[in-house]
Order: structure tokens, then C-alpha cells, then sequence
């Protein structure tokens, strides 16, 4: 299924660029990560925070956590918190886990973890388990007039190694893929070059005039003769 049409209409209305996703069932960053073949700092993840009774939403990059005391002192708040799933359907009237990452359309104030800045595109969630979208990182901050911060720490997360090895095949697969468009199309153009001087050197020529100026004057040389 294509993502959802409130988030679609909200970036074509703002004229963003922006890729759209589609992939199975996810229900992480971190399983997004690697069901797409990309590293935890390329996907980003959303967080709800609660800072004094009023919502905030944090995006930060999957490899990371947030840190609460960097993010109290950061907002300036008495108390932090990450609310209950049944504050997000009573406040943002949203189900579980259909929270986007654009938290304009949910009337909510974005904060981004400085650490994505560590990546030119990143992988956003729609609010949908089936389908992203990639954007660049700067446009989708000046999209939200989101502020920066240092409100994250390492989470310690890691990819397993089959994944990584799996995220290298593919990138091969596609830069072979690529190499072999670019050698088909010179191979094309060769054989094309080859072709012309080919039929170049086995045309007929066009046949050449004879001139009958000779004939003429043998002629008058044998009628000339006394006999």
C-alpha cells in the first residue's frame, strides 16, 4: 500500500523532495534498517516525550537513545517522560505506532537529535508498518522548523554481521548493475560506429560516367583515313 495520503499531500503541498518506500511489515527503526539494507544512522526513529504535560516530538537515528537528563535540561523542564501508548491515542487521536515523523501534522513541536546531521538522507517513518520515505535530512529539518540538539547517547545497538554482509552484496549488485548500463551503452555505440563503416566499405559505388569525347575523336581519326 502507498503511504498514507495526509502525510502525501502534506510534502507534495510543500513541494519537498522525497523518495517513497515500500517494504514489509516493520514495526522499528531498527528492523526498518535491516529489512532495507541500510545502516541504523541512515533510518530514522521517532519518540514521543512528554516534558512538563506538554508533547514533544524527538527524531534521532536508530544506533542512538535518547538521553532524558540531556533532554530536561535541553527544554528547560521539571519533569520528562515517555507517555503511554493510551496518552498518544487520547491527546494526537492516532493508534500505536501510526505516529509519523512529521510532527507538524500532529500539531506537535519536532526536536532532532544533532547526530543525524551524520547522514545526508534518512529514512522517515509515514506512520504506516509497510512504507518510508527517503529525504534529506536538512530539508526535512527545515521542513518541520525543527530545532537541533544534543539530547541522544550510543544505544549499543549493532547490526548482525550476516545483515551487514547482506547490505554490502547488495550495494555491489547495484553498482555492477549500474557498470553494466554504462558498459551495454558504449558497447552499443560501438557496435553502431562499427556497423556504419561497415556499410560504408561494402556500398556500392556509384558508377562513374564515361566520357564519350574519346569515341568521338577515334571516330574521326578512322573516317579521316583516304583509302
Amino acid at each position: 500500500m502507498p503511504i498514507p495520503a495526509k502525510v502525501k499531500k502534506y510534502l507534495d503541498d510543500k513541494g519537498v523532495d522525497y523518495e517513497a518506500i515500500a517494504h514489509k511489515t516493520v514495526f522499528t527503526a531498527y528492523d526498518a534498517a535491516q529489512t532495507l539494507k541500510r545502516s541504523l544512522k541512515e533510518v530514522a526513529k521517532n519518540l514521543l516525550i512528554e516534558a512538563d504535560k506538554v508533547h514533544v516530538l524527538v527524531i534521532l537515528p536508530a544506533d542512538r537513545k535518547v538521553d532524558l537528563k540531556k533532554l530536561k535540561k535541553y527544554l528547560g523542564a521539571k519533569k520528562v517522560s515517555i507517555p503511554k501508548e493510551q496518552i498518544m491515542i487520547k491527546v494526537l487521536k492516532i493508534q500505536p505506532g501510526s505516529l509519523s515523523s512529521f510532527g507538524r501534522l500532529h500539531q506537535l513541536e519536532v526536536l532532532v537529535d544533532k547526530t543525524l546531521l551524520n547522514t545526508k538522507k534518512a529514512v522517515l517513518s509515514t506512520g504506516s508498518f509497510t512504507d518510508s520515505v527517503l529525504m534529506k535530512v536538512r530539508d526535512f529539518i527545515q521542513l518541520e522548523e525543527a530545532r537541533l540538539a544534543d539530547v541522544a547517547m550510543n544505544a549499543g545497538y549493532k547490526i548482525p554481521q550476516a545483515v551487514k554482509n547482506q547490505m554490502k552484496q547488495a550495494k555491489k549488485i547495484v553498482a555492477n548493475k549500474a557498470g553494466r548500463q554504462v558498459a551495454k551503452k558504449n558497447m552499443k555505440k560501438s557496435l553502431n560506429r562499427a556497423v556504419k563503416r561497415i556499410v560504408k566499405k561494402i556500398a556500392p559505388r556509384p558508377a562513374r560516367k564515361i566520357s564519350k569525347k574519346p569515341a568521338r575523336k577515334a571516330a574521326k581519326k578512322t573516317t579521316g583515313k583516304k583509302k
